[in-house]
């Protein structure tokens, strides 16, 4: 066992915020006692970069039960909690990564996973297939396969593709619908406002919120804000996306019109400089800036710290920036992931769905090694009916199934 945490001591206080999880992640807990019969992943390693919290340790406890020889680093430095990785550590697991760390360090854990050489990467964002590429081909041969589970990671692994890049199958764990249409609508809707409230201690109601983006995660932050009683503003590059705000009951205009109405603004669209040099000088004294997008680029901080006169705390996780019109504005968590750096990230319960869809797409890889001809791979539809079936279930709750005369209507046989 191999780890790079910040405090071995501080596993009891992760333990149970795992324990807890457990208790409320059903899917995974059927999961794991199946691969604790079945071993799919015996004699193999892998190597996961997920935000390292207690619902991200549950998953890494049911792959280590399939078998797998564990090798754990975190997917943000400020998303890492501490207490948790001593926890994994405790049970025996390879872990690396500790909060607050700074991109090299960041970096220098990546590496630490990748030099084991994996079988199967779970990646989120894609930091660990993009490295494993750049600094280490010699391994790429040993690779199986991986999970990318975020729409900023799948963006990158479509990059490499049509560069002729990848040089192994993924699976798409982003597009499958029990991942975006739960995760990244519900998930990302509440754990997003969690991590606000709770950081700034203020009132949603009666204030203008902007929205920067109207994917699945975006639509998830307007109608929790909705629900709260704000106003919220859409901003989008897609006239589809921005028609569909339209229809949803939401203002829709460019983001240089919505800087000066905005009070609070949460960028959720995966690119770069979405609010930048020249929005920040048009925004309201006292506007509130977070980030819901994988990476701190969205609110271009640079700029930012470049432009302001003057910038000092204003609360734990908040900075103020005075800029040279007198305004102050406010990040909240550096402009990183606002749900995770200053928050617990999504519902148990939700990412029960998620890591469900992981684990069983792991296993799938595991079972069809070296017969998946794709670089990039759609989650098999069974594995998503799996995950939904399971979670009904769970719920006590029934469907109806259709009757062999109405399937042969619908197809055909």
């Amino acid at each position: 066992m191999a780890s790079h945490i910040r405090d071995i001591n501080l596993w009891e206080s992760g333990e149970l915020k795992i324990r807890w999880v457990r208790n409320h992640m059903p899917l995974l807990d059927g999961i794991q006692k199946e691969f604790a019969e079945t071993k799919p992943f015996a004699g193999l390693k892998i190597a996961l970069s997920v935000h390292l919290e207690a619902k991200t340790a549950h998953l890494c406890e049911v792959l280590a039960s399939g078998g797998a020889e564990m090798f754990i680093t975190g997917s943000n430095p400020l998303s890492t909690q501490d207490d948790v990785a001593a926890a994994l550590v405790h049970q025996g697991l390879n872990v690396f990564a500790v909060h607050g760390a700074s991109p090299e360090e960041y970096e220098a854990d990546i590496r630490r996973v990748l030099e084991v050489g994996p079988n199967i990467i779970i990646d989120d964002g894609g930091d660990l297939v993009t490295m494993m590429h750049r600094e280490y081909p010699q391994l790429v041969d040993g690779v199986i396969g991986g999970c990318e589970e975020t729409t900023t990671g799948i963006l990158r692994l479509r990059a490499m593709d049509r560069a002729g890049a990848l040089r192994f199958p993924m699976m798409l764990v982003n597009d499958a619908d029990c991942k975006h249409l739960f995760d990244n609508r519900y998930g990302t809707g509440q754990s997003v406002w969690d991590g606000i409230n709770r950081t700034t201690n203020l009132i949603v109601a009666g204030k203008n919120v902007v929205v920067a983006g109207y994917g699945w995660c975006g639509k998830g932050v307007a109608m929790r804000a909705k629900g709260m009683g704000a106003e919220v503003i859409v901003t989008e590059v897609d006239p589809i996306k921005a028609i569909e705000a339209v229809m949803d009951g939401f203002s829709v205009m460019p983001m240089k019109e919505a800087a000066p109405l905005g009070d609070i603004f949460v960028t959720v669209t995966g690119c770069d400089s979405v609010i930048g040099k020249e929005e920040f000088p048009l925004l309201k004294d006292g506007a509130i800036l977070c980030n819901a997008g994988h990476f701190d680029v969205e609110v271009e901080m640079n700029e930012l710290r470049a432009m302001a006169v003057s910038h000092a705390p204003a609360r734990n996780n908040i900075e103020a920036y005075t800029l040279e019109n007198g305004k102050t504005v406010y990040v909240i968590a550096e402009g990183r992931l606002v749900n995770l750096a200053a928050g617990d990230g999504h519902p148990a319960e939700i990412m029960d769905m998620s890591f469900a869809i992981q684990a069983l797409s792991a296993r799938y890889l595991a079972q069809n090694r070296g017969s998946i001809g794709q670089k990039l791979n759609n989650v098999p539809r069974e594995i998503d009916c799996e995950v939904a079936s399971r979670l009904l279930e769970s719920r006590g709750i029934k469907i109806d199934r259709l009757t062999p005369e109405q399937h042969k209507y619908l197809y055909g046989f």
